[in-house]
């Protein structure tokens, strides 16, 4: 472990074989577009962004986005407490479909369990309603399936959580990225720490050598970092919605920063950023044991900017106003450039 120079992919996350497989489903699923064309339901922004689009028939479109949490239900079970999880569930999904302007108005889970345990899943449920009530949206359903054989893990409290968010946007004010522009900043507003991805390889650089309760230069333990619940941006970003209309919203998560590349899909602008944060202490934590580049850091983690707002030079005061109204401290990360890519410290990290 001391020599080994751990990557997302030693960790069994492969992000460029994970982006290859969503592109050929994206183009099978593509099939299917046709079966509501010029209907209610008709398909109104390509697979491949934050939030499925569709007509709703009026002025307005539905968005659509399904969402887990990840291996981070394995550190819930190491520690025992469930209480938090739904939170991130919920975070994952609502901060999705935020990035097209939508706002997130419903929310179905589905727990899905080792063995059943009505006290685990009373708990799994306290974190969903808390995580709804901060992004403001009814759990109007869901499903419980016990699957021994298929769901693994920490004893007989092994279990995965999913969720799916139901959104409305006026079609008029969708926000895609097409707006974006050359000389356009970039806001990076602050995560609460590692979020919900990258928990397979932590595992591999962290847990395999450190107990859960160990501190290791944290304020907190280790298990009580990493099962720090995701931020819910929801409401800071439609508060942001109503004053200001931003060029390209991103929610980072998987794939770390290379995510802000489909703001601009084909088009020939980047990101430069060159004025990020000192990292949080639980990332340079992670980086030094295991040996992680700078490269793989940053398109693996969030490393302490959980959302992105790009917009105008002049707008940027007003929505750096409006983060820190909802105590989120936020700064100017950097630019959109004409090189195409995503470029930190030099970095070409997509």
């Amino acid at each position: 472990m001391n020599n080994k120079h751990w990557t997302y992919a030693d960790a069994g996350v492969d992000i460029k074989r994970i982006k290859s497989s969503q592109k050929d489903i994206g183009e099978i699923l593509k099939e299917t577009f046709t079966n509501r064309k010029g209907k209610i339901g008709t398909v109104l922004e390509d697979i491949g962004h934050y939030a499925g689009l569709i007509d709703s028939g009026k002025n307005s479109a539905i968005a659509l986005h399904t969402d887990g949490v990840g291996t981070k239900v394995l550190v819930a079970q190491m520690m025992n407490k469930f209480d938090t999880i739904g939170i991130d569930c919920v975070a994952m999904n609502v901060n999705d479909i935020i990035c097209l302007a939508a706002e997130p108005i419903a929310f179905l889970d589905y727990i899905a369990l080792k063995k059943m345990d009505k006290d685990l899943i009373k708990e799994i449920s306290k974190g969903l309603v808390l995580g709804a009530k901060e992004a403001s949206v009814a759990i109007i359903g869901g499903e419980t399936a016990i699957m021994p054989g298929v769901i693994d893990g920490e004893g007989d409290k092994a279990f995965d959580l999913v969720g799916m968010v139901l959104g409305i946007v006026n079609k008029k004010q969708v926000i895609t990225g097409n707006q974006i522009k050359k000389g356009d900043i970039i806001i990076g507003a602050e995560s609460s720490g590692i979020h919900s991805n990258g928990y397979s390889l932590i595992r591999k650089v962290l847990l395999s050598k450190y107990r859960i309760e160990e501190h290791i230069g944290l304020d907190e333990s280790l298990g009580e970092e990493l099962l720090k619940p995701t931020k819910i941006y929801v409401k800071p970003i439609l508060n942001i919605l109503r004053k200001i209309r931003p060029s390209g919203l991103a929610h980072i998560t998987g794939g770390g920063f290379s995510k802000l590349t489909r703001l601009v899909k084909a088009r020939n602008l980047g990101f430069k950023i060159d004025n990020m944060p000192k990292p949080l202490p639980i990332f340079t934590l992670i980086q030094d044991e295991g040996k992680i580049s700078d490269l793989e850091m940053y398109r693996t983690f969030n490393m302490g900017i959980g959302f992105c707002i790009i917009a105008s030079s002049v707008e940027s005061e007003k929505i750096q106003k409006i983060l820190r109204q909802h105590r989120i401290n936020s700064t100017e990360i950097g630019e959109i450039v004409k090189d195409p890519g995503v470029f930190i410290g030099g970095l070409k990290v997509d």
